[in-house]
């Protein structure tokens, strides 16, 4: 399922605050969601931070891959940037950092690959882990992490 073709983003809703030009999608306030759902998933992202280096640590071109509205992969311009150790990019932010730092330079187009098993639930519960696996610019920097 491609859920963005260069043209347009109505696959998503918030789309509005984002801006589609030269067959990129570019933020300009808010958060976009996918307007279909999905359970278990492979998900290929594209992506390149700013080219021009301004801030540091979580200032340096910050987003995010959520899974169910709950579970982040983070996207940040990690590239010769110090920032906390489950806040690089690659990692399941605030539980795991990647095993290595992919990153390539500011500006410079990037991939994240990523393998996503749902948890399952009884009630408040959960009755099977879920399980994320992410490879960036096809490096593994998560295998097959069991999210809390």
């Amino acid at each position: 399922i491609v859920l963005f073709n260069g043209k347009d983003l109505s696959k998503w809703n918030g789309a509005d605050k984002w801006t589609v030009q030269e067959g990129y999608a570019f933020p300009t306030k808010g958060d976009i969601i996918s307007k279909d759902e999905f359970g278990d998933c492979q998900i290929h992202l594209e992506f390149a931070t700013p080219a021009e280096v301004k801030g540091n640590g979580q200032g340096r071109g910050n987003s995010g891959l959520f899974l169910m509205n709950r579970y982040e992969v983070q996207i940040l311009d990690s590239f010769d940037n110090k920032t906390y150790f489950d806040g690089q990019c690659g990692s399941i932010y605030k539980q795991h950092p990647p095993l290595v730092n992919a990153c390539r330079k500011p500006g410079e187009w990037q991939t994240l690959d990523v393998i996503f098993t749902t948890p399952k639930f009884e009630g408040d519960k959960v009755s099977k882990p879920g399980y994320v696996t992410v490879l960036h610019n096809g490096v593994l920097v998560q295998n097959h992490f069991e999210i809390l």
